[in-house]
C-alpha cells in the first residue's frame, strides 16, 4: 500500500524582494503558480439525498461547509495567480460537499492552528495535507482520500553528489514546519545522528512547502523533505534544478481531519464512497496527475466506512 505524509534548528528568513527576485532567476518555486493543470475542468457534483441526509442539521442549514487549508501546499492547495485557492485538496472537497448539498468555503489559516480550529469547533474540516497518524486520532476522525509517501529531493547539481536520506548527517535541510516530514522523519534521524557521535541535522523549518523547496532552489539547503506528491510538484516546476533522491517512506494516509465522534464524519465518508462508486474521486485526482495511491472504499482512520451499516434511520434509532 502506498501512502504520503504532511505537514527546530534556527530558521532562515528571506526578505520577500530578495527572494522573488532570486526566484525569477532560478526558476524556483514561488507562493503563486499558474493555476490548474493543463486540460482541467470544474467537476461538477449533484447533491446526493442519501448522503444530505447524514449532515449535520447546523450545518444542512446554514448550506455551507467551511474547511481550513494552509496554502501554499501544492499540488494539494494553493493560489493562482488571482489569489484564488486552488488545487488537488480544495477540488475534492468541493465534489465531497456538492454530494452533501454544501458549498465548499476555503478558509486560510496557519498550518499550525487548523486542527485547534476544527476542535473548537470554528470551522467544520481541516484539509490541508494532514497525514492520519495515531497521535492525531486520539483528538479527530480522518475521513482518507489517498496514500503517498515522504520524498526527499536535491539539488541536481549537489556538492555531495546522491544524497541519502538514510545517511544526511551533518546536511542543512528545508522543511514545512510542523509536518511530519519535520516531526517524524527529520528531528529523529538528527537526534540518532548526535546519539551516534556525528554532527546532527540543520533543519531549517519553513511556515509553508513552497518556501522549504525554494530554500533548496537557492542552496541555502542541501535537500528538502516532503510528502511525495509536494516534492513531485516543486521538481517539475523547478526547471530542472532539483531532483528526487532515494526511496519513498513512511508510508501512511492522507485524510480530512473532523472532530472526534462527529456526525460530520459519517455525512463525509459517505459522500466520500458516493464519489468512488461513481468515478467522481478518480477524475478530481486524475485531472491533477495523481494516479497512484488511490483508495477504492471510504476509509474512516484507515478503517472501511459501511454505509449500509450506518443509515439515518440507524442513527436515529440508536441516538
Amino acid at each position: 500500500m502506498l501512502s504520503s505524509l504532511r505537514p527546530v534548528a534556527r530558521a532562515v528568513r528571506l526578505s520577500a524582494v530578495a527572494l522573488v527576485g532570486a526566484c525569477v532567476l532560478s526558476g524556483c518555486v514561488t507562493n503563486e503558480e499558474q493555476g490548474h493543470p493543463e486540460g482541467w475542468q470544474p467537476v461538477e457534483v449533484e447533491e446526493s439525498a442519501d448522503v444530505a441526509a447524514l449532515v449535520p442539521e447546523d450545518i444542512a442549514e446554514r448550506g455551507y461547509l467551511t474547511m481550513g487549508t494552509n496554502p501554499p501546499f501544492a499540488p494539494f492547495e494553493f493560489k493562482d495567480s488571482h489569489g484564488e485557492i486552488v488545487g488537488l485538496e480544495i477540488d475534492l472537497a468541493t465534489a465531497l460537499a456538492g454530494a452533501m448539498g454544501l458549498e465548499l468555503r476555503p478558509v486560510e489559516q496557519d498550518f499550525a492552528m487548523i486542527l485547534p480550529a476544527v476542535s473548537s469547533g470554528t470551522i467544520d474540516i481541516g484539509g490541508s495535507g494532514f497525514t492520519d497518524t495515531e497521535e492525531r486520532r486520539t483528538n479527530f476522525d480522518f475521513v482518507n482520500s489517498l496514500y503517498a509517501g515522504i520524498q526527499w529531493a536535491q539539488a541536481t547539481d549537489s556538492e555531495h553528489g546522491t544524497i541519502d536520506p538514510d545517511d544526511a548527517c551533518g546536511l542543512t535541510v528545508a522543511v514545512q514546519r510542523n509536518t511530519v516530514s519535520e516531526t517524524d522523519d527529520l528531528r529523529p534521524k538528527s537526534e540518532a545522528c548526535r546519539e551516534a557521535g556525528r554532527p546532527g541535522i540543520e533543519i531549517l523549518s519553513y511556515d509553508t512547502s513552497d518556501t522549504a523547496a525554494t530554500a533548496l532552489v537557492l542552496g541555502r539547503a542541501d535537500a528538502f523533505s516532503a510528502d511525495s506528491p509536494i516534492t513531485a510538484w516543486a521538481a517539475e516546476r523547478a526547471d530542472g534544478k532539483i531532483m528526487a533522491t532515494g526511496e519513498m517512506f513512511q508510508a501512511a494516509p492522507y485524510g480530512f481531519a473532523v472532530p472526534k465522534d462527529s456526525e460530520l464524519t459519517e455525512a463525509l465518508a459517505a459522500a466520500m464512497q458516493h464519489l468512488i462508486d461513481t468515478g467522481t474521486y478518480a477524475e478530481v485526482l486524475g485531472q491533477w496527475n495523481i494516479d497512484e495511491g488511490l483508495i477504492d472504499q471510504a476509509l474512516i482512520n484507515e478503517e472501511p466506512y459501511s454505509s449500509a451499516d450506518r443509515t439515518p434511520a440507524t442513527r436515529e434509532s440508536s441516538s
